[in-house]
């Protein structure tokens, strides 16, 4: 009898012990939400980021932290997501070239971003603007381009990494104008970006976070990267307009490690594409990033993540881009 005892009391403790933590979660979300940046504060990611966060602590009444782990372009922060706990509290806002660019560009891997992390859903597109310092005299691309072509040590570009879409970007610009820059290589976008306004470098494919430096007069821009005016900076022409064909466009999304259940993913979705559909929120990420919002359904972001993965296959063996 004492045995038996003894016996229900274990099996109830047991039970006790297997039920509380599943109790204790409770429904989504409970606790403290993290997004993780792969790129330093200021830069495009972090304004969308930050953005998000705030919308979704008021919504979910939750804190929602925003860290930025730099590095490795985007892989420090992609491995860090891909190995979290698949409950929907780390987050990852990564940009395209830490999903389709690193797997071609890397010889290893920490990860498999296409196995590893599951797309919840794309957040923005934005375009790069051709930036030069205002001491190289050019006040037009055709006027950069034939200073550049006669410059002799050759110009220096800056770029947020090897195999970053700033470096991809200026290199297919190099292809088609027939110019010859030096890459200098930064750990992210806004470093590479301080380093042309101090004439560390002379030339770069800058995001919307250099806005300020137009109109300060530390950068001079002389056209966009995509394929139409920006609505920021409808006064610049696109390079395509110069050298037809030419269209660089990239785009932030929100992922959350593989297995995280589809309930919550979906709910993510919809808060998110709920925040970027107002026009409210169009406008500031506007103004704060010269970011658009990108709302596509689950089928089209898998699309576009896939068409991207193999057009970068075949750029990295064209530029013969690689890093040990």
């Amino acid at each position: 009898m004492k045995f038996l005892s003894i016996c229900s009391l274990s099996f109830a403790a047991f039970t006790a012990f297997c039920v509380v933590p599943a109790a204790a979660q409770g429904p989504y979300p409970n606790r403290a939400i993290k997004i993780l940046v792969p790129f330093p504060p200021g830069g495009a990611p972090d304004v969308a980021a930050r953005l998000l966060g705030q919308y979704l602590s008021e919504s979910y009444g939750q804190p929602v932290v925003i860290q930025n782990r730099s590095g490795a372009n985007g892989n420090i922060a992609g491995e860090a997501a891909a190995k979290a706990p698949p409950d929907g509290y780390t987050l990852l806002l990564a940009a395209d070239s830490g999903i389709v660019i690193n797997p071609h560009v890397y010889s290893e891997m920490p990860f498999d971003p296409l196995k590893d992390l599951v797309p919840i859903t794309s957040v923005v597109t934005n375009q790069f603007i051709l930036s030069i310092n205002p001491k190289v005299p050019a006040k037009t691309l055709p006027e950069f381009v034939d200073y550049a072509r006669k410059a002799n040590p050759p110009l220096a570009f800056a770029s947020g990494g090897v195999g970053s879409q700033q470096h991809f970007a200026m290199e297919l610009f190099k292809q088609r104008a027939g110019i010859n820059l030096l890459s200098v290589t930064y750990r992210g976008g806004p470093p590479a970006m301080v380093a042309t306004v101090a004439g560390e470098t002379q030339v770069l494919f800058a995001g919307g976070e250099s806005a300020g430096q137009f109109k300060a007069g530390t950068l001079r821009g002389l056209a966009v990267s995509g394929k139409q005016r920006s609505k920021r900076f409808p006064e610049l022409p696109t390079v395509g307009e110069f050298y037809p064909g030419y269209e660089v466009d990239i785009w932030l999304g929100l992922f959350a490690p593989a297995g995280t259940p589809e309930p919550i993913v979906a709910r993510l979705r919809k808060e998110v594409q709920a925040l970027l559909a107002r026009p409210d929120v169009a406008e500031k990420i506007n103004v704060s990033g010269n970011l658009e919002p990108l709302i596509l359904s689950p089928e089209e972001f898998s699309a576009l993540i896939r068409k991207d993965y193999d057009k970068f296959g075949r750029l990295v063996k064209q530029f013969n881009i690689k890093i040990n």
